[in-house]
């Protein structure tokens, strides 16, 4: 098994050639010298490229020895935060913990959605719980509500002290209302550094402690971040696998290509793919540029948007993410009677019916004129999660300074709240 991540780029035909590539190589160096010298657009928002090497072992340990005694005191353990305060943490934990087992860490404040929240609570009501508030300013309209909600239920429940024991902050090291919250109740902190934006903010503490709290071994996740940021340190397309990505992306772009579906095979790759779409389309979409991210969960959805992609308009590509472990855990049987007609499979694993099926859909889309590539992931495991983090925000950083934009700010965001405010009545809106 490989040690690293790998990018496929076997149906990309024509749609990319030696040309389209030697073409972009000077915006890919100016690109990489923005990022490594921290002197370009945005680089005051770069922390993200540090936190592999300075989030060290004793931060990692109290995280851990924090995450460990909310689970042995708490049934549930609810993590409240929005963006990229919520689906980093949430594609690990989708990703990495059985599907089947017992839920103990459960999300709230990524929407307003009153019968969620009313659900949450009523099921929280009979049990023991802890909390991660995760926002900076501590006044982020969907993660307050939800956050006040909750504590107004814990307030009755336990007594002052030991709500201090019970809730964990993190927050700004030194500024907002969460801040101050917590310093006048003695709740646990962790902090968001002031160079790291929300949605590259998924190996501090923001993505790692509830990762912790659902058992998740974050010293592997780090470890392999580490491995990928040694592997991207040089900017030869032909060695940094990234930088190919991201040049890619931008040739395709430029030839008409304006979407890109994140495919998989593989349900725990969803929230993945959830994690991945806000990264890019907030990172990118801005200036009238951007191509737009899209994912779809396969094979459930060839039977519905793989008529589109296979027949539909011409202005897609795709990226597969691919699980290269092979596993037997499910057997086909063989039947007697043969009803159904799978006694060619009996004796397959659903593992190798499924790499067929990734193997088939991808040379079918490329067929139909949709130019496709695929991120080869050894297993689904924390190390390799890690890596991945790593590569897709270093993927989306040199995008973004390819298509000439600033890939960490998102002033389009606040349009939406500024209107929102004036509609709810809020002073000096």
């Amino acid at each position: 098994m490989s040690d690293s991540i790998s990018y496929d780029t076997k149906y990309l035909g024509a749609f990319v050639t030696n040309k389209d590539i030697e073409n972009i190589l000077p915006e890919l160096e100016t690109a990489h010298n923005y990022l490594t010298r921290k002197n370009g657009p945005g680089k005051d928002f770069l922390g993200w490229t540090d936190l592999p090497t300075s989030t060290g072992r004793a931060m990692l340990l109290d995280m851990v020895k924090t995450a460990s005694r909310l689970r042995k005191k708490a049934d549930i353990i609810i993590v409240v935060g929005i963006g990229g305060s919520y689906l980093g943490a949430k594609a690990a934990i989708e990703m990495l913990t059985p599907e089947f087992g017992e839920k103990k860490v459960f999300f709230a404040g990524f929407n307003i959605c009153d019968e969620y929240l009313d659900g949450l609570l009523r099921m929280a009501k009979g049990k023991e719980i802890a909390v991660n508030v995760i926002s900076k300013s501590g006044t982020t309209t969907e993660p307050a509500i939800a956050f006040r909600m909750i504590f107004d239920l814990m307030k009755k429940k336990y007594s002052r002290k030991e709500l201090a024991g019970r809730i964990v902050c993190t927050t700004d090291n030194k500024r907002g209302a969460l801040k101050a919250m917590a310093d006048a109740n003695g709740y646990k902190c962790y902090v968001i550094p002031d160079d790291v934006g929300g949605r590259f903010s998924v190996l501090s503490p923001v993505g790692l402690f509830p990762a912790a709290a659902a058992g998740i071994d974050i010293s592997e996740m780090i470890k392999g971040a580490q491995k990928c940021r040694k592997e991207l340190s040089s900017p030869d397309i032909n060695k940094n696998q990234c930088y190919k990505y991201a040049a890619v992306r931008n040739i395709l772009y430029r030839k008409g290509k304006r979407i890109e579906v994140l495919s998989n095979f593989d349900n725990k790759f969803h929230f993945v793919s959830e994690w991945w779409k806000q990264l890019f389309g907030e990172s990118e979409g801005k200036a009238s540029k951007g191509i737009f991210p899209a994912s779809c969960d396969f094979s459930a959805d060839l039977h519905s948007m793989g008529q589109f992609l296979q027949d539909g308009s011409r202005n897609i590509f795709e990226t597969f993410l691919v699980d290269c472990e092979d596993r037997d855990m499910c057997v086909i049987p063989k039947e007697k009677s043969d009803t159904d007609e799978l006694n060619y499979l009996a004796g397959k694993s659903l593992s190798f019916v499924n790499r067929k099926a990734y193997m088939a859909t991808s040379e079918a889309h490329f067929e139909g004129g949709v130019p496709n590539s695929s991120i080869m992931i050894p297993a689904k495991t924390a190390f390799y999660l890690g890596q991945l983090f790593y590569f897709f925000q270093t993927a989306v950083a040199i995008s973004g300074y390819i298509s000439g934009v600033n890939p960490f700010d998102q002033p389009g965001v606040e349009a939406y709240k500024k209107k929102m405010f004036k509609l709810l009545g809020k002073p000096g809106a």
